[in-house]
């Protein structure tokens, strides 16, 4: 029994049990589902095209992120915005605007503003990982999203959480934890918009949706759709690289990787 028991004990130390997804709660689904797509550390190549009605605009970035705490992002077109760049440390955002030569602290009143003109907010951009640590998750069942079969979770800010939304709506994957859609409301229960996870495809060695569509719900002819072209999911920087120095950092003397 005592030989047993050892083996059990090192087979589980040397290969984690990963819980199937029938086993997990909503919050361990939605964490579950956020790691999947953005695992222990990244760096990804972006682009976003801002589309309203009777123009459209296009952006790329370089994005850096480590473990749910610490991101960073530098506008690399167009000429007029490279090099405005973006940190986050847990629940706190700087902006970095080379033209005056300042970073700015992003205030909590301006994580509702939009982010460089689009359809996501401050929020959306530096608080992603908000969503597993903001909210509680209630398991509302099942319905599909574009053919996939998804479990459908509803997420309510948690008391005094410094958030912006009232709700958020969730479909995630039931076969792959794979996040598929979101919707976004307001305190009194209204739709504002809804976030579509779309492509998904291997990328860096990950599955994941490559295009993110944002769509207002009142806003016709109007969304933001961001289009993820390369991730390295071993691009894991020491904690300093997500530092205000780095924000001033001339972007050629960035690490790639």
């Amino acid at each position: 029994m005592r030989y047993t028991l050892l083996t059990v004990w090192l087979v589980g130390s040397l290969f984690p049990v990963t819980l199937p997804a029938q086993s997990l709660s909503p919050s361990q689904l939605v964490a579950r589902a956020y790691d999947n797509q953005n695992g222990a550390a990244s760096m990804t190549t972006v682009s976003m095209q801002v589309i309203r009605p009777t123009w459209t605009r296009a952006m790329s970035f370089t994005s850096w992120s480590k473990n749910r705490d610490l991101g960073l992002m530098r506008i690399t077109a167009p000429a007029k915005d490279k090099g405005v760049a973006f940190l986050k440390i847990k629940s706190e955002g700087w902006n970095w605007l080379p033209t005056i030569e300042r970073v700015v602290k992003i205030s909590p009143a301006q994580m509702a503003q939009s982010w460089m003109g689009s359809d996501f907010t401050n929020e959306d951009v530096l608080k992603e990982a908000s969503i597993i640590n903001d909210y509680t998750h209630t398991l509302l069942g099942e319905e599909p999203v574009d053919g996939v079969v998804c479990y459908r979770i509803e997420a309510i800010p948690k008391p005094n959480a410094p958030v912006v939304w009232g709700k958020v709506l969730l479909w995630i994957g039931k076969a792959d934890i794979i996040q598929r859609k979101a919707e976004y409301r307001d305190e009194d229960g209204a739709l504002v918009n809804t976030l579509f996870y779309r492509n998904v495809r291997p990328l860096g060695g990950r599955t994941i949706p490559t295009t993110w569509e944002m769509v207002p719900a009142r806003k016709t002819g109007q969304k933001s759709v961001v289009t993820i072209h390369s991730a390295d999911f071993s691009a894991r920087q020491p904690d300093s690289f997500f530092s205000q120095q780095t924000l001033r950092v001339s972007q050629k003397h960035e690490p790639t990787s």
